[in-house]
């Protein structure tokens, strides 16, 4: 018959085994600089992609590791540079609001949902307000930074707002993104094929989470509803030319490429409130400086940073 002590014994190795089997689960993959993303962190990292796209749970193992790899790795980068310049605390009240946004692009009804929402991928609302915190401080440093370097024609904007009437109905997208780098050894033409086969293969949302460095690919390219007038005249006559579901050919942006599908059209009534459209478009204009500026810092710093894949 086992004697309690060696019973006791016994349990201990039992217990032991298992807390050396727990410690060996998590290691390090990255150290970037003084930082380290552990495997741990990437696949909470795909947890948290997959419940803001679903559609990516149609790829297979090794993309959807890539992409968690890649977002994590910016991330970190980011969260770097952010701190800094500003503490990280999630008392901003910017990011409720953006935590509110995400619950209507998640087409859920309250907060509450959301909790419960993540839960499924054992995720928490603090994990996703941390995250929305360290997007929400870099778009404030690339703001800080660059909003005096802005080029924005002020009078074209009020002279296109005055020459629309009542009667006119303005046409509204509902868009998705992909943005591209150039590449020093694939020729654009070439990088558009590669990206339209996936395209054809995997879905436009998913091949933007594998090869757009736009933020809205944690979305799948997705940036939601934007009127015809707010967009630049190149985009707007490319886009008269293709129809719901089809996507325009790559156009330059700064140092990058922009390919564009429509995911749906609408037609509303004008509208004229002068103040309000000119707001409306400036600060469109605005944004899309800032996060050409923002593209643009993120590889500045990037090259200056020591990633180890160990």
């Amino acid at each position: 018959m086992i004697n309690k002590k060696r019973i006791l014994v016994i349990i201990l190795i039992i217990f032991m085994n298992l807390k050396v089997v727990a410690l060996e689960s998590a290691y390090i993959v990255y150290k970037i600089d003084g930082d380290i993303i552990t495997n741990i962190d990437i696949k909470n990292e795909k947890k948290y992609l997959i419940a803001l796209n679903q559609q990516l749970e149609s790829l297979n193992e090794k993309q959807l590791l890539d992409i968690s790899k890649q977002s994590i790795i910016k991330e970190t980068i980011k969260k770097k540079e952010v701190l800094k310049y500003y503490v990280l605390d999630q008392t901003d009240n910017y990011i409720n609001t953006v935590v509110s946004d995400l619950v209507v692009r998640l087409k859920l009804d309250s907060l509450d949902e959301l909790e419960e929402y993540l839960r499924e991928y054992g995720l928490t609302i603090n994990q996703i307000k941390q995250k929305i915190e360290i997007e929400t401080f870099w778009n404030r440093l690339i703001y800080d930074k660059f909003i005096n370097q802005l080029i924005i024609d002020e009078e074209a904007i009020k002279q296109k707002i005055s020459e629309r009437k009542e009667t006119d109905t303005k046409k509204i997208y509902r868009l998705s993104e992909i943005v591209f780098e150039k590449d020093a050894n694939i020729d654009v033409n070439q990088k558009f094929k590669k990206i339209s086969e996936s395209i054809e293969e995997i879905g436009f949302k998913n091949t933007a989470n594998l090869y757009s460095i736009a933020d809205s690919t944690k979305f799948g390219g997705d940036i939601g509803w934007i009127e015809a007038n707010s967009l630049s005249g190149v985009i707007s006559e490319l886009l008269n030319k293709v129809n719901i579901n089809d996507y325009i050919k790559p156009i330059p942006m700064g140092a990058n490429f922009l390919i564009l599908k429509i995911e749906d059209i609408k037609f509303e009534k004008v509208k004229i409130d002068e103040k309000k459209e000119f707001i409306k478009i400036l600060n469109s204009e605005k944004n899309r400086q800032l996060d050409n500026y923002s593209k643009i810092y993120y590889n500045k710093i990037e090259i200056n940073i020591k990633i180890n894949e160990l």
